[in-house]
């Protein structure tokens, strides 16, 4: 600009007409370079983006489905763990598992963290597998279902909510393609979460952000109920879904809860003990073993492992 001005001023053979046409070419210049800029490195960004989801999606499943692998549609009588041992490495998680649930029943798993509770739920979907013994539905080994039909048979609500970047509706209805929306609405009432889910500016078309940031921890909780109660497994499992809660939300998420176990067979791997009190059994691991089993007021009386547990709690 400084040397385009002396070169009119001076009248050196540039017109003043021309400078004006070069500083708007320069100016109409400078904006898509900039975004040309940006592209780049956003390109350079979203190929190492790839490069981590490829390595998820070529990673080798290292638990298949054997040759001979059924399909189950139903499950009827039982569920048994039979000298079930698992161990990371070298380092022994759980010993020697013999536990039956039978159809209907509420099991609760109780014990002090890192003692083997939530690996003895993850075998029964064989998001892991045993190093020893084995795992029993309808007296058919689990390694000898389908994976696929074996997980349909069982609904899975964690501590942590997995939610996706998607509307309140897709949520609930992941994995359905026939889905309808009454039946969503209804399982959304039974988890408590009809209300708050009204009062979102698009109802059950609100969109609930990554990993559901827009909602709190208690409205994800009973997004994920209502997920489970419309997939209506007769298997359900509970994995510490209370234990982030405020009071207000663990009251709301525990009654849904309530109404989700109500006539299914449940496995419930419990921090808080006070909501285990009506559990059909209560199973005691201690340091991988199962160290004692029962009801409440049974597991009070022996004063043991699960009483120390208990007592700690009220005092805390």
């Amino acid at each position: 600009l400084f040397y385009g001005s002396n070169l009119v001023l001076a009248n050196k053979g540039l017109e003043p007409e021309m400078l004006i046409g070069y500083l708007v070419i320069f100016y109409m210049i400078i904006n898509p370079a900039k975004s040309f800029s940006t592209a780049y490195y956003n390109v350079l960004k979203g190929l190492a983006s790839s490069d981590r989801i490829n390595t998820i999606l070529n990673a080798v499943e290292t638990i298949k489905d054997s040759p001979e692998a059924i399909q189950i549609e139903s499950f009827n009588n039982y569920i048994e763990y039979k000298n079930v041992y698992f161990k990371y490495e070298k380092n022994p998680v759980l010993k020697n598992i013999n536990l039956k649930i039978e159809k209907g029943k509420t099991i609760a798993i109780v014990g002090n963290s890192g003692s083997g509770k939530s690996t003895l739920v993850d075998m029964l979907p064989r998001l892991i597998e045993a190093n020893e013994g084995e795992i029993i539905i309808d007296n058919i080994n689990i390694k000898n279902i389908n994976i696929n039909s074996l997980r349909n048979l069982m609904g899975i609500v964690t501590q942590e909510s997995v939610l996706f970047n998607d509307t309140v509706y897709n949520n609930i209805a992941f994995g359905h393609t026939n889905s309808n929306i009454d039946d969503v609405i209804n399982a959304a009432k039974a988890a408590n979460a009809h209300d708050f889910i009204m009062a979102m500016k698009n109802n059950y078309f609100t969109n609930i952000g990554d990993k559901g940031n827009k909602l709190s921890g208690g409205q994800k909780q009973r997004i994920c109920i209502a997920r489970a109660i419309y997939k209506n497994p007769p298997i359900l499992i509970l994995d510490e879904a209370t234990s982030s809660l405020d009071t207000e939300s663990e009251k709301l998420v525990q009654d849904a809860l309530n109404k989700l176990m109500k006539n299914r067979t449940s496995i419930v791997i419990a921090h808080r003990l006070s909501t285990v009190k009506n559990a059909d059994e209560i199973i005691v691991i201690n340091e991988g073993e199962i160290v004692e089993r029962g009801k409440h007021n049974e597991l009070l009386s022996f004063n043991g492992v699960y009483k120390k547990l208990y007592d700690l709690q009220m005092f805390s």
